[in-house]
C-alpha cells in the first residue's frame, strides 16, 4: 500500500488542544491514510442520514445511494490527522463562536499588489492597522475559483483556485493565521463549465445535472407565476445542444445553470466538494443562494422543504466527519423565512445572515430614530446555543431589502430607496409572487449610503456617523461580519458601473496596495481617521466576554435618539452597556440602574460613589441618585463597563 503523505504540518498539529484557535490549524493529509481503522458511523446517525435521503428521493433510491455517500465520508475521514480527530472530541457547542470572532468579507483580488499574488496580499490591510490585526480572526474569501461571470459566482471549476488569484498554497498560508470561510456556490454552475458542456454534447452521464426542457412551454404560465427568484430575466435560457435546442433553468443569469438536485448524483458531487473544502482549510462554509436549491414546477421554487432537508443532511454529515466546521446559509429573504434555516437550533445551519439588520440600521440613521430597530432587536429569536447570527451591514452585493419585508412598512422601504438614490445608489429588482417586479437590494457602499460624497459636511462628522452605524452590528448578539469596503469606508464607484453595466460593481472597487499604504500614513486622511476609530471599537469588542454570542442581550428603550443595549457574559459575571447616538443632535440620557439586571458585584470600592468606565472615550461616568447621567454628542458611541468589574478583571489578569 502507498505510504501516506501529508501537507507540511503546522506546530499545532502536535498539540492536542481542542481550542478552536488551535485545532482548526491542524492541516489535513494531502493523501488519504487507508492503513488505519476506517470511520465508524453510529447506527443512529446512519439511520438519520438514510431517512433524509428517503425524504428527498424515496426509499429505493436512498438504498441505492447511501453506500456511495458513506464512501465519500470515509475518503474524507482518511485525510484527517489523528491530532484533529482527537481534538474534535472535546468541542464545546457554546464556544463554536465567541466574542473573539470577527469576520472580514472580501474578494480574493480587492487588493492589488505589484509584488505578490492577490491572495498573498489579501491580509495586508489587517497588518497595517493595529486594531484590525488584533480583532479580525476570520477571513471570508468570496469565490476564488475559475469563473466566467458574476464576479466569481458563475464557477467553471469548483475544485481549483483561479490561477489569476493564486493557489491552494496561498489559501493554506492565510489559514495559518486566520480561520477561513469558503463559498460553496452550490446552487448553480457556469454554462462554460465542463459538466454543462458535456450535457450539451449529449454525454449520458451528465444529461440530468440541470433542469432541461425541450420546449419552453412545458413550464406553463401558471408555473411561472408561482416562481419566486431574485431576478427579472426569463427563468429559462435557450442553448443549442448536439441534439437540438434545449431550454435550461437559470435562476440568476443566462450564464448560471441551476444544478438539478432531483438527481442524487448531483447531491453526492456537492457533498464531496464541500468535504474537499474542509480538507483545504475551510472552518466555515457559506452556502450561497441556497434558497433556490431545488426547482420543482408548481411551487415557488424557494425555501422548499427539500432545501431544508438537504441542509440538514449536510449538517448530519459534518456532525460525523467534521464537527468543528460550521454551515452558514446565505438566504436574502424575509426575516421569519430566513431564521427558519436554524432548523430546531441543532439540526441545520449554525449561522444565518442577519439580513434584516442592514436596512434597519440605515433606516435608523436616515430617520435619526431608533424605534423600529429597537422593537425588532428586542424580539430577536435565538433558538439554541449551537447557532447564531452573522451580523452584517453591507455585502459584496449591496444592502438587501427582503430581510425587512413585514418589519418595515412599504412606505419606509420607499423612503430608504429614495434617500439612498439621493446618495448615488442604484436599485436592483426581483420577480416576486405573481410575476410582479419588486425592489430587491440597494447597490451602494455603506459609507456612501450614509454620507453624501459631494456634501458639505465636515469629514470628521461623516466618519463619526459611519463608525456609529457600524457599532450597531458589533454590539448585538451574534458574530460581526464586515465587507472590506465597509471596513475602510470606500465611496461609490459609479464609473465602473457605467463601464460594466453591472450595478453591483459600485461596491467592488479594486484597491491599490500602494495607494492604501500612502493614505494610512497620512494622519488626517479619511482612511487613517476612519480605521483608527473603527479599529478601536473592534479591538475593545474582542476583549469583552459580555459580547459572547451566547451571552444575554437586553434592549433599553430610553430614547429615540440613542440605541442602548446591555450585554451580559454567559456566566453573568461581566456586563457592558452600549449607547449609540444615531442623530446629528446632542442627547442627554438618564439610565436608571434599576432597569439593569445587575447585582452588587459591579460596584466599586465605594458603592455610594461608584463609576462606569467608557472603553471608547477612556473616561468614567459617575452614578448619581441611582442613575447614570450621560451627554452624547452627535454620533457618539459609548461602551460602559462597571468600574468594579473592570478592576477585578485587571487584577485577575495581573495575578494570572
Amino acid at each position: 500500500m502507498v505510504a501516506s503523505r501529508k501537507i507540511s504540518p503546522t506546530p499545532s498539529e502536535q498539540a492536542q488542544n481542542s481550542d478552536f484557535k488551535n485545532w482548526t490549524k491542524i492541516r489535513h493529509y494531502e493523501y488519504p491514510d487507508y492503513d488505519r481503522s476506517p470511520l465508524e458511523i453510529p447506527t443512529q446517525a446512519r439511520d438519520k442520514i438514510f431517512q433524509r435521503l428517503c425524504f428527498l428521493y424515496g426509499e429505493e433510491t436512498a438504498k441505492q445511494y447511501l453506500p456511495e455517500l458513506e464512501r465519500v465520508m470515509q475518503v474524507y475521514y482518511a485525510h484527517k490527522p489523528p491530532a484533529r480527530i482527537a481534538a474534535e472530541q472535546n468541542i464545546q457547542v457554546g464556544d463554536r463562536f465567541t466574542e473573539q470572532d470577527v469576520i472580514l468579507i472580501t474578494y480574493g483580488d480587492l487588493l492589488r499588489s505589484e509584488t505578490s499574488s492577490p491572495l498573498a496580499s489579501l491580509v495586508h490591510i489587517l497588518e497595517q492597522v493595529p486594531g484590525f490585526k488584533k480583532a479580525i480572526n476570520t477571513l471570508h474569501i468570496l469565490p476564488f475559483f475559475p469563473y466566467s461571470s458574476d464576479r466569481g459566482f458563475s464557477v467553471t471549476d469548483f475544485r481549483n483556485v483561479d490561477p489569476k488569484l493564486g493557489s491552494w498554497q496561498d489559501i493554506a498560508k492565510i489559514g495559518d493565521d486566520y480561520k477561513l470561510m469558503f463559498d460553496a456556490v452550490c446552487n448553480h454552475t457556469s454554462s462554460k463549465s465542463k459538466a454543462f458542456q458535456k450535457l450539451l454534447s449529449g454525454n449520458p452521464e451528465y444529461k440530468d445535472i440541470a433542469t432541461v426542457y425541450l420546449d419552453p412551454n412545458e413550464l406553463t404560465p401558471e408555473d411561472r407565476k408561482l416562481i419566486v427568484r431574485p431576478r427579472t430575466s426569463d427563468v429559462l435560457t435557450k442553448f443549442q445542444s448536439i441534439n437540438g435546442a434545449i431550454w435550461v433553468w437559470t435562476t440568476f443569469s443566462a450564464d448560471q445553470i441551476d444544478l438539478n438536485y432531483c438527481n442524487p448524483k448531483v447531491l453526492l458531487w456537492v457533498i464531496e466538494t464541500l468535504l474537499l473544502y474542509v480538507r483545504r482549510g475551510a472552518d466555515l462554509i457559506r452556502l450561497d443562494a441556497v434558497t433556490y436549491l431545488w426547482q420543482i414546477p408548481g411551487t415557488s421554487c424557494a425555501n422548499l422543504p427539500q432545501t431544508h432537508e438537504t441542509i440538514k443532511l449536510f449538517h448530519d454529515i459534518f456532525a460525523i466527519v467534521a464537527p468543528g466546521v460550521s454551515l452558514i446559509t446565505e438566504t436574502n429573504i424575509p426575516h421569519q423565512e430566513n431564521i427558519a434555516y436554524f432548523g430546531n437550533g441543532n439540526d441545520e445551519a449554525q449561522m444565518v445572515y442577519n439580513f434584516a439588520l442592514p436596512p434597519l440600521v440605515l433606516h435608523t440613521f436616515y430617520r435619526e430614530d431608533t424605534e423600529a430597530l429597537a422593537k425588532w432587536a428586542s424580539n430577536l429569536e435565538f433558538p439554541s446555543e449551537a447557532c447564531t447570527y452573522l451580523n452584517i451591514l453591507d455585502t459584496h452585493d449591496g444592502i438587501g431589502l427582503m430581510g425587512v419585508k413585514n418589519i418595515l412598512t412599504n412606505q419606509d422601504i420607499d423612503f430608504l430607496i429614495s434617500r439612498a438614490r439621493e446618495h448615488g445608489a442604484f436599485i436592483s429588482y426581483k420577480t416576486g409572487a405573481g410575476g410582479k417586479d419588486e425592489p430587491y437590494e440597494i447597490n451602494t457602499t455603506w459609507y456612501s449610503a450614509l454620507n453624501l460624497d459631494s456634501g458639505s459636511e465636515p469629514l470628521a462628522l461623516q466618519i463619526k456617523r459611519f463608525v456609529a452605524s457600524r457599532s450597531i452590528a458589533l454590539v448585538l448578539k451574534g458574530v460581526p461580519g464586515i465587507y472590506l469596503h465597509g471596513l475602510i469606508g470606500t465611496s461609490n464607484d459609479v464609473d465602473t458601473v457605467i463601464k460594466t453595466k453591472s450595478k453591483r460593481d459600485i461596491n467592488r472597487q479594486v484597491i491599490s496596495e500602494t495607494v492604501l499604504d500612502k493614505e494610512l500614513k497620512l494622519a488626517n486622511s479619511k482612511l487613517s481617521q476612519l480605521t483608527q476609530a473603527l479599529g478601536k471599537l473592534l479591538e475593545n469588542r474582542v476583549r469583552q466576554r459580555a459580547f459572547h454570542p451566547q451571552g444575554k442581550q437586553q434592549i433599553l428603550n430610553l430614547s429615540h435618539q440613542c440605541f442602548v443595549v446591555l450585554r451580559v457574559a454567559p456566566d453573568g459575571k461581566e456586563h457592558i452597556l452600549t449607547i449609540t447616538n444615531v442623530s446629528n443632535q446632542t442627547c442627554q440620557l438618564e439610565i436608571p440602574l434599576d432597569c439593569l439586571p445587575l447585582n452588587n458585584s459591579y460596584l466599586g470600592s465605594s458603592p455610594e460613589n461608584n463609576y462606569w468606565y467608557d472603553l471608547i472615550g477612556n473616561r468614567g461616568w459617575r452614578v448619581q441618585q441611582q442613575k447614570i447621567f450621560l451627554v452624547l454628542h452627535p454620533y457618539d458611541v459609548i461602551w460602559l463597563v462597571p468600574y468594579g468589574e473592570l478592576e477585578k478583571n485587571i487584577e485577575n489578569h495581573s495575578l494570572g
